[in-house]
């Protein structure tokens, strides 16, 4: 019970700190450096997840799980290097400012009502059942890929060790990288909508040849391929609700897109194990596959975002 709370509790840190920390990055740098920067804040997620693996490869034989637990408080000390050293956000001071003035003023007009508000809420709607599919398909997936390579082949698994699983695992990680920083560079050129579609329609035609490989060669070729697409459109949408949403609102709209589709997604590992028990892993795979063709699909209700000033 206590463990359940205390990852309550680190779940309400994580969901935060994604939203205000690509609202920042995106109010902070130019339109044409834009997704790059996104795309290089994003990455850090696989160099943590690579050298949690490696920690736990290193230190969970010998010490135990508390103390790979304890390792991990270790970077959230930059969070006070960050409060210290990173300035606000022009655009929101310039919102903030310009709201405060509205709010004291005697001779106020009303707010009439806004044409664009069923626009922004028909966005908010679609972006988060796109990324709420998007999710699903990346939680059921990485979730089980460690067991998936560690299991007995016996049990649908590819009966590798704790070791050479991280080993593998910190390979995808690569993939994840540079998934993570080549979005910002693709989006650039071909647009944001197209290079999200791309990236969701290739991660889905991987599942399944990845998880029918049964070559420890197949699946190290594999495997950071699909951690490359599988993981690299999250910088897309970052990219595009950073673009699609207005100041007054941006960081709010992230927030509540991204972390209620990170909600409906703790549904996939229950639904992966579940199919998992009767068919193998190597079936109940195919779910993320078809969340990710879901995720694509909604994301053609999207607009082209690439060069818009943000307001």
């Amino acid at each position: 019970m206590e463990l359940a709370v205390f990852r309550f509790l680190l779940g309400l840190g994580m969901g935060g700190e994604w939203a205000t920390g690509a609202a920042l990055v995106a109010e902070t740098w130019r339109a044409q450096h834009r997704a790059k920067a996104l795309g290089l804040m994003q990455s850090g997620y696989a160099v943590g997840y690579a050298l949690a693996a490696i920690i736990a490869a290193l230190v969970l034989p010998r010490q135990g799980w508390r103390a790979v637990f304890f390792v991990g408080i270790l970077p959230a000390l930059l969070t006070l290097w960050v409060r210290r050293q990173v300035e606000e956000s022009p655009l929101w001071l310039d919102e903030h400012v310009e709201r405060l003035a509205s709010e004291k003023s005697v001779a106020r007009v009303p707010n009439a009502p806004s044409p664009a508000r069923p626009f922004y809420l028909k966005m908010i709607i679609v972006t988060l059942m796109m990324n709420s599919a998007a999710l699903f398909g990346w939680w059921g997936l990485f979730t089980w890929i460690p067991s998936y390579l560690s299991l007995p082949r016996a049990e649908g698994g590819r009966g590798l060790s704790i070791v050479s699983s991280s080993e593998w695992i910190v390979a995808m990680q690569f993939g994840m990288w540079l998934g993570y920083v080549s979005f910002g560079f693709v989006s650039d050129r071909v647009g944001r909508k197209k290079a999200y579609i791309a990236y969701l329609v290739l991660a889905a035609a991987l599942v399944p040849p990845y998880a029918r490989a049964n070559a420890v060669e197949t699946l190290l070729v594999l495997g950071p391929l699909l951690a490359f697409f599988s993981t690299g459109h999250f910088t897309g949408f970052g990219i595009i609700t950073a673009e699609l949403f207005p100041t007054s609102f941006r960081a709010a709209a992230m927030g509540l897109t991204y972390n209620f589709g990170r909600g409906l997604s703790a549904a996939a590992p229950f639904a992966v194990g579940v199919m998992a028990r009767t068919r193998g892993l190597s079936s109940a795979f195919w779910i993320c596959a078809l969340a990710f063709l879901v995720a694509a699909l909604l994301a053609t209700a999207v607009p082209e975002t690439r060069h818009r000033s943000l307001a």
